[in-house]
């Protein structure tokens, strides 16, 4: 199967591409959002960057859409339209951002394109209307066990954190900084300690490392914190448990179902994970045990293989049945 999308997610596109399907990404010289190609990723030789205008000489298959504005920008570059002349899902990746828990998706109501969410709560939160709608949870590519803890500091993982705020708890840093010292990683860190008013011996911005680089040196960190209060999953988060990192986790969104209490603190009580991570930091040997458990469930529940099996088939389905609707069409215009 020909697959053409955009490279708009590098954690989940890195999952999706490791099938066995061929996979198209728009790739212009200066890159964008519009034309990010591989990005110089490590990912096999099925995934093939391709020139926004030889789009249309492609024999697509199917389109993963995960932009309302891809479904205009497909039409105009392929000269077919998503859902009616190509087949086409629409991937959503993210929680509602306004009027929750009224938010009406893009795509509500429409029956030719279906929306595939990545978590069980934005299928929940999300207003799709008479629009089919399933859930395909996250998979991973395990990175392995690779949890040492020898550093008594706590990891974070977050992507501009001081213009998200309160979205990504940043406002929560000082708290846990009383625990244990933090070192964050991930893009837009700069001028994050003057936000939050810490010195360098509380908090350390590492910047935004490659994947293996970033999975070797958050596995040195005592325990992994996740403070975010709105996202729909992080992937961070996954991979850390991939690791047998413990996991320190706000309660909120999909999070409760992805993490059991074993495998660190899960709560919306900040004092209490407060209170467990200064636990953790202390007593190594309690925290890899929780780390244990981490690793264990995300490898149940977020495994790669079961991820893209269950690709596969709403990929087929959307092909079989973008095939009979357009059979539908052609025979109502004779």
């Amino acid at each position: 199967m020909k697959i053409l999308l955009w490279h708009v997610h590098g954690g989940w596109t890195d999952a999706f591409v490791r099938g066995q399907h061929e996979y198209l990404l728009p790739a212009t010289p200066e890159g964008g959002p519009w034309g990010l190609g591989r990005a110089g990723r490590e990912w096999p030789e099925n995934v093939r960057d391709v020139a926004p205008e030889t789009l249309g000489q492609e024999d697509i298959d199917v389109v993963v859409l995960q932009r309302p504005e891809e479904v205009d920008e497909c039409a105009r570059l392929l000269g077919r339209r998503p859902g009616k002349d190509v087949p086409a899902v629409f991937l959503e990746h993210n929680t509602p951002k306004g009027g929750v828990p009224n938010s009406v998706h893009p795509l509500a109501d429409q029956q030719q394109i279906p929306i595939v969410h990545v978590t069980h709560f934005n299928r929940l939160f999300w207003d799709c209307g008479g629009a089919r709608t399933t859930v395909i949870e996250h998979g991973i590519v395990d990175p392995g066990p690779l949890y040492t803890g020898e550093l008594d500091r706590l990891g974070v993982v977050v992507n501009e954190p001081v213009r998200r705020w309160r979205v990504t708890g940043t406002d929560l840093l000082p708290g846990f900084a009383e625990a244990a010292p933090l070192d964050v990683f991930g893009m837009g860190g700069d001028g994050l300690p003057e936000a939050v008013g810490l010195g360098p011996d509380r908090l350390a911005v590492c910047g935004d490392l490659p994947g293996t680089r970033l999975h070797a040196e958050l596995a040195r960190r005592r325990a992994y914190l996740h403070p975010l209060r709105w996202t729909s999953l992080g992937l961070a988060l996954l991979e850390a448990m991939h690791l047998a990192m413990p996991v320190i986790v706000l309660a909120t969104t999909e999070a409760a179902r992805a993490v059991p209490p074993e495998a660190g603190a899960i709560s919306t009580d900040v004092d209490y994970l407060r209170a467990e991570a200064a636990r953790l930091v202390r007593e190594p040997e309690e925290a890899r045990a929780r780390g244990a458990v981490a690793r264990q469930a995300a490898l149940e529940r977020y495994s790669l293989a079961a991820f893209l099996q269950n690709w596969d088939a709403v990929l087929a389905e959307a092909t079989a049945g973008a095939g009979r609707l357009m059979a539908v069409t052609e025979r109502s215009q004779l």
